[in-house]
């Protein structure tokens, strides 16, 4: 099982007609992965803090109907964050966020994870936000100390972020716990850090989403290897980096001992066990994500919708 760590909240997507209309739809990166691997066909959980209102209702029915295990769900009567994207011409999104007093906020650190578990994923508001932040962290200070395959994606939000510079060195002591950093160009540029850099600090591979211009990933071990993207009619961008992040980790997990299992080569970041054939990851991280892109909102595709690394027409 792979364990998603993170806020659930809902995107009030903008649709063209009428003029100013907003279309509530169930999102957050960890919430999306979460989802994206279940649609894959990954056995995965959820581990976060939902609300009891409506929205927090209607976002645990996507789980469960998409399979998602719940019980490392808590519920609070506080209500759902609320996220506001503007969608540039290319179908890029920038966020606005309501986040005060909300439910996802407010996580508490768990007792163990179920046996069995292989990966955890963490990334976006959670590690932002406190007190729940705090708690996330040390949820991944904890799992990577017992030897399992961690992802981080700090997607990053600058509007949520108060103090760029506490921020950026907080991310640099996250590393030495992180298997696996995946960022996008435009994280990469606010963090203003190099792949070389990061690798220096703990992780086994650093994976870069480009865009257009496709995926790349360096590895501690001095390999390096971009796929080009798959070249779609763009909607939008919702989701489609939380599908990257899912594609990944259904196929480094596939094969991955549990706890205590030590990552390849030298460094102290709990990465993936084996000969990782990157081209073949990356290339189906990129064909997920090009289906995302095709719909409105953070919809990823479904595994029977992938065929040979590619989308299935």
């Amino acid at each position: 099982m792979i364990v998603v760590g993170g806020e659930a909240l809902i995107d009030l997507v903008p649709v063209e007609r009428p003029p100013g209309a907003l279309l509530p739809r169930p999102g957050g990166g960890p919430y999306n992965t979460a989802l994206a691997l279940a649609r894959l066909g990954a056995p995965v959980a959820f581990c976060s803090r939902i609300s009891t209102d409506g929205f927090g209702a209607s976002l645990l029915d996507g789980l469960r109907t998409a399979g998602v295990d719940l019980s490392l769900v808590q519920r609070g009567p506080e209500p759902t964050t609320l996220a506001v994207p503007s969608l540039a011409p290319d179908g890029s999104a920038a966020y606005g966020f309501y986040v005060e007093g909300t439910a996802d906020r407010l996580f508490r650190l768990p007792p163990a994870l179920p046996a069995g578990v292989r990966a955890l994923a963490l990334g976006t508001c959670s590690l932002v936000l406190e007190p729940g932040a705090s708690a996330y962290e040390t949820l991944l200070r904890r799992e990577a100390g017992r030897g399992l395959l961690t992802l981080l994606d700090p997607n990053i939000r600058p509007a949520l972020i108060a103090d760029p510079a506490a921020y950026r060195a907080r991310f640099l002591s996250w590393l030495p716990h992180v298997g696996v950093l995946k960022l996008s160009e435009e994280d990469a540029a606010w963090l203003g850090g190099r792949p070389a850099d990061w690798l220096a600090a703990g992780p086994s591979a650093v994976v870069l989403t480009r865009g257009a211009g496709g995926l790349t990933v360096w590895t501690r071990e001095g390999a390096e290897h971009s796929v080009p993207a798959h070249r779609v009619a763009v909607v939008d961008t919702i989701g489609a980096g939380d599908t990257v992040n899912a594609a990944l980790l259904h196929r480094l997990t596939s094969g991955t001992p549990g706890p205590g299992a030590a990552g390849p080569g030298p460094g102290p970041g709990p990465g993936p066990v084996g000969p990782v054939d990157w081209p073949e990851v990356l290339s189906y991280a990129a064909a997920a994500a090009a289906l995302t892109c095709t719909r409105a909102g953070a919809e990823p595709p479904y595994a029977s919708e992938l065929s040979g690394g590619r989308p299935t027409p």
